[in-house]
């Protein structure tokens, strides 16, 4: 064998150990956080979806021999003052706290992203009212906004998911504003203006298919937000009324028997915590995914 040939024979050999410490490289600690996160958000949905065959017990179901009963393998989570099991309570009460989340960002964004983008490719001065109406309504916090409409509006799903929604609309619809003030000054859009391509055209097929990327990271990290609000209206006895209580009710339920029953309340706020920690995670990451400058900056 030359000394050519034993030279390739090394590099050839080199190969699986530079793929090898490739792969060791890409299992860094924020891969591992983006993976976790994604499993417990899949669980949960999967709670949300299924609880029949996730949860051991009925939610309904009340023992009255194992009345504020530690955390056990019997009952993982302890059971309540009724004798009901936590761990059934937390996953049937994730389906209400998750449609409050989904459908407050997705109405929200619905109606923020219409507005924004109507007042941003408009211009002018429906653009210049806009803006003070979304900067008057952006001075009061968002759980204040919720409360307020919770409040007048009475205790239902509909009125909780509403009252969400309405407190996320003026985020949604300022970074769409400035999404579409950016996006209609750009070359492909003054080169479809010259050909005499119309207006609304220009909107659906150029504009706008280009600017949802900031609403889709912006509704994922919503979602998160928008459970705590609906918990916090929940745990104030402004949410849903059901004989099933969502995550935030669970929390109100067992604040008073937190030197009995400290299980009560910490496996719902561990739900809540998991969940919108998890959420924010993935949001992050689809921010990189979206803007590679801020990828770039880290």
């Amino acid at each position: 064998m030359t000394m050519r040939e034993v030279t390739n024979t090394k590099a050839i050999l080199k190969i699986p150990k530079w793929n090898i410490a490739n792969f060791k490289m890409n299992l860094s600690i924020s891969n591992l956080f983006i993976y976790v996160s994604g499993l417990i958000i899949l669980f949960i949905i999967a709670c949300a979806l299924f609880p029949k065959w996730i949860a051991p017990y009925s939610p309904t179901f009340m023992n009255t021999e194992l009345i504020l009963s530690a955390p056990s393998a019997a009952h993982w989570f302890g059971t309540d003052y009724f004798g009901r099991d936590v761990f059934s309570l937390v996953v049937y009460g994730s389906r209400d706290s998750l449609l409050i989340g989904t459908a407050s960002v997705v109405v929200g964004g619905f109606i923020g992203g219409a507005l924004g983008a109507l007042a941003g490719y408009i211009g002018g001065f429906i653009d210049v009212i806009f803006m003070r109406l979304i900067e008057i309504l952006m001075t009061i916090p968002g759980i204040l906004l919720a409360l307020a409409i919770a409040a007048v509006l009475g205790p239902s799903l509909f009125n909780i998911v509403l009252a969400v929604a309405a407190a996320s609309i003026p985020g949604y619809a300022r970074v769409m504003r400035g999404q579409m003030m950016s996006i209609k000054k750009r070359q492909y859009v003054d080169a479809s203006r010259s050909i005499g391509t119309p207006k609304w055209r220009i909107f659906l097929w150029h504009i706008l298919p280009n600017s949802w990327s900031p609403l889709l990271v912006m509704g994922t990290i919503g979602l998160g937000t928008s459970i705590l609000i609906g918990s916090g209206l929940s745990f104030l006895g402004l949410g849903v009324i059901k004989e099933i209580p969502d995550w935030g009710a669970l929390l109100s339920q067992g604040r008073g028997y937190l030197t009995v029953g400290w299980w009560i309340s910490t496996f719902p706020g561990l739900a809540i915590t998991l969940f919108v920690l998890s959420v924010n995670i993935i949001g992050d990451r689809l921010r990189d995914i979206f803007d590679p400058k801020t990828s770039r900056m880290r």
